[in-house]
């Protein structure tokens, strides 16, 4: 059965509950902190086969080339603290990008494919040329 009566109150807002907006000072856009990078070049090398992205990576810092995972045709760099700027920043002028879900930076070696569903770990043989080639 519907009824058509609502509840009435005669109770006011309470004081506590009411919220008065303060005087807005307008805040200062944030600066880029980001270090530059060579766009052109990176788009060139996110098309590079796995084997020279690992021979780039090789050069540019041997320490990233020793942390380096190659999953299937993708290679893969985890790192248990954030990174300093300048190893970022060498990661994205190789053409890696960051992977918030996978919490890895992650070059495509020109192998470019949607998001999959599961871990590609379970697809793809996976791989620590480090281990293979000292650096």
């Amino acid at each position: 059965m519907k009824t058509t009566s609502q509840k009435k109150t005669n109770r006011l807002p309470q004081e506590s509950k009411l919220v008065v907006p303060q005087a807005q000072t307008p805040e200062a856009p944030k600066q880029d902190t980001r270090l530059p990078i060579d766009s052109e070049a990176r788009k060139a090398n996110r098309t590079l086969p796995t084997d020279k992205v690992l021979a780039l990576l090789h050069t540019v810092n041997p320490d990233l080339f020793n942390l380096a995972e190659v999953v299937g045709k993708w290679i893969w760099v985890q790192f248990k603290e954030q990174p300093a700027a300048t190893l970022r920043q060498q990661l994205a002028q190789v053409g890696f990008h960051w992977n918030r879900e996978r919490q890895a930076w992650q070059h495509p070696c020109g192998a470019f494919r949607l998001r999959g569903a599961g871990d590609p770990h379970e697809k793809y043989a996976s791989y620590y040329p480090g281990d293979e080639r000292p650096a």
